[in-house]
């Protein structure tokens, strides 16, 4: 009796979790190499002064794919194009794996950086999936696996390579996109845009869109701060763990890497308040407890311990998850026939936040230690929350 009505809720559920794995197996192939670097630059006879471009050449592949791949969502059967992207992320990774010099590698690098995109054409579809009353729970829950593979990806690398060796992590990577392509390639419905403007024209496009969305625009500052403050703590945290106070080797690091991802749990939360319209407030709460969560850590550090650092960071995590959510709701609420595009300039202006974010933690770090990331941290939400103020001020 009711298998009727069953079939359908289980068939939905199994779809969104298979978006929510793509998202987070496909974010997790930007952050495999970061712990990495010294091993690999080794191996293929890479200059270590030319070591971090394992994972900066990724990340110009990703920005490609944000801007040349992610807008053909609104013009491409959606299905077929997740699938190609999870091929070109898979052949990355398994060149990654094969390689010997370090030309091969970069190469590789940027075509995994490329096919990690599948996260920001996943999120879209599964805004597309959901009934209106319930997209935020359900790009949330999409958000947390994104969450999830981003938080996950360092300390799961760390481990897999004391265990395996490097290789091992991109051909465990490579056959689980293999693995996704096929089982999305029979979950997914097939989705067929009504758009029918050229390729030339889409990507020409985003430059407008951007100057004709202010919701888009203040959404991506917002998340722009969050994820520049996230990536600048995440990217200094192991100068700080490594330090004589704390003493940890390169398996302490990545089990405390471990600590932020208990934030994930704040995604479908996050869903069900934009849900009930509480966004613009959650959106001022969350961007001070990114604060309280600096200041937190900056305590931990004061005090040499790891428990209030390690709660310092899940603050702040949580904080970060919540707000991409948010924002994400938001913006997918605007205009469905542009959804792709408006996620793809949303994501890529927040990943230029967290670029910002992650060049100067070193920086930041030697010249003045902890307290200058955490200064850094806190003056960038401040700004953002200073800008925050204003949409009070612009709606009154």
């Amino acid at each position: 009796m009711s298998s009727a009505t069953d079939a359908p809720s289980a068939a939905g559920a199994l779809t969104f979790f298979l978006l929510a794995l793509a998202a987070g197996l496909g974010a997790a192939n930007l952050y495999y190499a970061q712990p990495l670097i010294a091993l690999i630059a080794d191996d293929i006879g890479l200059d270590e002064t030319l070591a971090s471009l394992v994972v900066t050449v990724g990340q110009l592949g990703y920005i490609v794919g944000l801007l040349l791949l992610v807008p053909l969502g609104d013009i491409v059967e959606n299905r077929r194009l997740i699938g190609a992207i999870l091929l070109c992320a898979a052949a990355g990774l398994g060149l990654a794996f094969v390689s010997t010099a370090p030309s091969m590698f970069l190469l590789a690098a940027l075509m995994f950086g490329v096919g990690s995109v599948v996260a920001q054409v996943a999120v879209p579809f599964a805004a597309h999936l959901a009934r209106p009353e319930e997209r935020g729970r359900k790009v949330g829950s999409v958000v947390s696996g994104l969450m999830t593979g981003i938080l996950l990806a360092r300390p799961v690398s760390s481990l897999l390579a004391h265990w395996f060796g490097w290789r091992a992590v991109f051909l465990i990577a490579a056959l689980a996109m293999l693995a996704l392509a096929a089982g999305l390639r029979l979950a997914l419905p097939a989705r067929r845009p009504g758009g029918r403007s050229s390729y030339r024209r889409l990507v020409g496009s985003l430059w407008p869109l951007l100057r004709s969305q202010p919701v888009l625009r203040r959404r991506a500052a917002y998340q722009a701060a969050m994820f520049g403050a996230f990536t600048l703590f995440w990217t200094a945290a192991p100068l700080q763990l490594s330090a004589p106070e704390f003493g940890l080797g390169q398996q302490g690091i990545a089990l405390f890497a471990l600590a932020g991802a208990a934030s994930v749990v704040v995604s479908p939360f996050a869903g069900w308040l934009a849900d009930r319209g509480f966004s613009t407030a959650a959106t001022g709460a969350a961007l001070l407890l990114a604060i309280a969560g600096l200041l937190l850590t900056e305590l931990g550090v004061a005090v040499s311990s790891v428990v209030v650092l390690a709660l310092g960071a899940i603050v702040l995590d949580c904080a970060a998850t919540a707000n991409l959510v948010f924002g994400q709701r938001a913006i997918f609420m605007l205009a469905p026939e542009i959804r792709s595009r408006l996620n793809a300039l949303y994501i890529a202006t927040f990943f230029f936040g967290g670029a910002l974010g992650s060049a100067l933690a070193s920086p930041l770090y030697a010249l003045g230690g902890w307290a200058a990331v955490t200064t850094a941290g806190s003056a960038v939400l401040l700004l953002a929350l200073a800008y925050y103020a204003t949409e009070f001020r612009a709606r009154g």
